[in-house]
């Protein structure tokens, strides 16, 4: 069945490479990917999956469903599909959409003997605001009881770990005052900022090893010869575990407050919606991973320990999920590089969705088909939950 299952994806090739290019030859930034959700979403209803548009106050996203029986697992498959402002398909997000949609067609019109459910959600923005977060707050994805996703790289494999990762936005609002007559009279909001970025490199010495912590000035402060009287910084923070990162924004948030106190100016923090640590389970991963390999996938290598951050994370953090990272690019080369948006529409890279769609596509098949394989994917999930907080 798996053969026959791998020469049902092919026989879908061309229509999933030109969905791709199309998706990389008009690309959209996140929450604006209104061309690729409906090219995605119509090729789903044309093989008989039900589907649904607009999710969780999101234009661009969807989800589409294929029930065989009653009852059964519930398998997922996750789309992403944004591009990168300025740069392009700069990530290779093109190329998920086709692979999940040749996967989920090939289970449906392969495998009836057992009841089951396949979903596939059309996530958008994960480079930006993040989707899947909106989509969970509403109460989708949480049906699933495994979400497999795959993703275009320099070697094929699995990862361990992402960083957590929260985010904020810090106004200092002072009191404007010519800097030479009268500076007494200035309360500069500048000066505030510059002590939170020197708080949070005193901060860098007591904190664990694996804590990142970056800012930037979000404008600048104006002419030298006049007190600062708003200054906007943004601040990251991540680290492998959500649970020691939350103890790290307490602190920083006391830097924040601290700073505006010295400088003797108000102060306003805003934060984006946080990405949380994955929770990984190595059941799944090597089940990826063996069906990556009996596809054929080029460049396969040990799991990667460590990564950025995902809000695949937060997914990962309430329901057993894995993605299967494909080669496409030479080893070493960067995602978010001209090298990623100049390799888009080769061979390679209509290969990995190929390989992508069979590694997801033979995962799936094989949870479905053996015996207590998704209850031990669920309870190493429910241990490895508890490590990885």
């Amino acid at each position: 069945m798996k053969d026959e299952l791998f020469k049902e994806i092919d026989k879908q090739s061309e229509q999933l490479f030109e969905m791709a290019d199309r998706i990389f030859d008009h690309p959209e930034i996140g929450g604006e990917e209104k061309m690729a959700s409906k090219l995605l979403a119509g090729y789903l209803k044309q093989n008989g999956f039900s589907v649904e548009e607009g999710l969780a106050g999101l234009e661009t996203a969807f989800r589409g469903v294929w029930q065989n029986g009653e009852g059964g697992p519930v398998i997922g498959l996750l789309c992403e599909y944004d591009a990168l402002e300025g740069l392009g398909h700069g990530c290779g997000h093109h190329m998920q959409g086709p692979a999940c949609l040749g996967a989920a067609s090939a289970i449906k019109n392969i495998f009836r003997d057992k009841p089951y459910r396949l979903v596939v959600y059309g996530t958008p923005a994960e480079e930006t605001f993040g989707g899947k977060i909106n989509l969970m707050k509403e109460g989708y994805l949480k049906e699933l009881d495994t979400a497999l996703m795959m993703h275009g790289a320099p070697d094929t494999c699995t990862d361990m770990k992402c960083l957590a990762l929260s985010s904020f936005d810090v106004t200092y609002r002072g009191k404007s005052s010519h800097a030479a007559i009268r500076p007494e009279e200035g309360r500069s909001a500048f000066d505030a900022m510059l002590l939170a970025f020197q708080g949070v490199e005193f901060l860098r010495e007591h904190v664990k090893d694996d804590v990142r912590m970056h800012y930037t000035l979000r404008q600048l402060p104006g002419p030298e010869n006049v007190v600062p009287e708003v200054s906007v910084g943004r601040f990251a923070l991540r680290s492998f575990s959500r649970e020691y990162l939350d103890q790290v924004i307490k602190r920083f948030m006391d830097v924040v407050r601290g700073a505006a106190l010295m400088a003797g100016v108000d102060y306003e923090i805003s934060e984006q919606p946080p990405l949380d640590n994955k929770v990984p389970v190595t059941a799944l991963n090597d089940l990826l991973v063996e069906n990556a390999r009996a596809a054929g996938a080029p460049g396969l290598r040990p799991p990667r320990e460590r990564t950025g951050s995902t809000d695949f994370g937060n997914v990962m953090h309430e329901i057993p999920g894995s993605c299967i990272r494909v080669k496409f690019v030479p080893e070493g080369t960067s995602s978010h590089s001209q090298a990623y948006v100049d390799a888009g529409k080769t061979k390679e890279a209509h290969e990995c969705i190929l390989y992508g769609a069979k590694a997801m596509a033979g995962a799936a098949l094989d949870i479905l088909q053996q015996d207590g394989l998704l209850d031990k994917i669920k309870e190493e999930f429910k241990k490895n939950r508890e490590i990885y907080k």
